[in-house]
């Protein structure tokens, strides 16, 4: 049995997961893969998760990247397999019905931007360092950064930093849209817990719907105003949709129950 990578706290009907490597900067490595992997299928659609928080394991580093010593013995067939894979974990996470947010308390490079990237919230310490270096090792990105970065930066700024590998501290990272809050470092989590806070007052169906849809504006196979108009007839049609419309009536705060 690997030893656990990801410590896992339960807070009320938050997760924070801790990716706990710090000797090797919180590397990403098979393990942590597996983990993440874990926990995101066993929690997928269970509306009594309305959160998860993402940081790693002290103040130096969020994730610093994919651990190299494990890209020691990939050819063409198993490198594309390893790269798949961390993208499927990715779209695990990016897909999930409850807000993720990544509290980056540190580096964040590589593999670790690419996580962070596909959390659908990110929250940077003023320690926090984000690039891409993938080209420094003669290699591009593999878990989905040279598609979200793009989406997140725009196309000449992404292509800056793929190709220079120059990092970006997080008040460029804010100013580019990358991050959404920039708070002092060590209160990544905390923040985190307040933005979750405030979206776990609103309709669970309804913010797993707005994901969706959010996601369908990428998704080169969807019709995100088709999606739309499907996605508002669901919710109209709920009972937390009548319970919303009762309680403004009333003047009082809904009780939502996921139905």
């Amino acid at each position: 049995m690997s030893e656990k990578v990801i410590n896992i706290e339960k807070k009320d009907s938050f997760f924070l997961l801790t990716i706990n490597r710090p000797h090797a900067l919180n590397a990403l490595n098979s393990d942590v893969f597996n983990e993440l992997e874990a926990f995101f299928s066993t929690f997928h659609g269970d509306y009594s998760v309305k959160g998860v928080v993402i940081t790693g394991q002290g103040q130096k580093a969020f994730i610093a990247g994919a651990d190299i010593k494990e890209f020691a013995s990939l050819d063409a067939v198993t490198g594309s397999a390893l790269s798949k894979r961390g993208q499927d974990v990715f779209f695990m996470i990016e897909r999930f019905h409850a807000p993720v947010i990544a509290a980056v308390n540190g580096f964040a490079l590589g593999g670790g931007c690419e996580l962070a990237m596909s959390c659908h919230i990110r929250v940077a310490g003023t320690n926090a360092r984000f690039g891409q270096p993938e080209v420094n090792l003669g290699l591009v990105p593999g878990y989905g950064g040279s598609q979200r970065l793009i989406q997140l930066i725009g196309k000449g700024k992404a292509i800056e930093m793929l190709l220079t590998t120059d990092m970006i501290d997080a008040n460029e990272s804010l100013r580019l849209g990358l991050v959404t809050h920039v708070v002092d470092s060590g209160q990544e989590v905390e923040k985190a817990f307040d933005i979750l806070n405030k979206i776990a007052a609103k309709g669970p169906l309804a913010v797993h719907q707005c994901i969706q849809l959010v996601n369908a504006y990428f998704d080169k196979e969807s019709n995100g105003f088709e999606k739309e108009y499907k996605n508002f007839g669901l919710t109209i049609g709920s009972e937390d949709a009548k319970e919303g419309a009762l309680a403004f009536v009333e003047k009082r705060k809904p009780v939502f129950k996921a139905k």
